[in-house]
């Protein structure tokens, strides 16, 4: 048996984060890849990753990937809600730092 493809899949959205990043999310058909393009200050930036998914009630989703330059993401995306509560990691001066961010989501097209 397939499992269901996530809410999100084949979908865009406008992620605006609490620290006023924004990106463009583009999720592939079928849910497994994700292309995020940075918006205003990050404009530019873009990177096409795979994802790991897991559906943890309906409509919210635990999605994450690593990206080239070795940050880790984290988000539990709310659909109903459109919301998303997000984790970060990346190298800094003294070792491993991590982020936590609340952002929204807003559908394209």
């Amino acid at each position: 048996m397939t499992a269901p493809l996530p809410g999100f899949a084949g979908r865009t959205y406008l992620f605006q984060v609490d620290n006023g990043a924004a990106f463009r999310n583009s999720y592939s058909a079928d849910g497994t890849r994700l292309r995020w393009e940075g918006l205003g200050e990050s404009a530019g930036q873009w990177e096409d990753v795979g994802l790991h998914v897991a559906q943890v009630a309906p409509e919210i989703y635990f999605v994450s990937w690593t990206e080239n330059s070795g940050i880790t993401v984290s988000h539990v995306m709310d659909l109903a809600n459109l919301t998303v509560r997000a984790f970060w990691t990346y190298e800094g001066e003294g070792g491993r730092v991590g982020e936590l961010h609340t952002g929204t989501l807003k559908a394209e097209g």
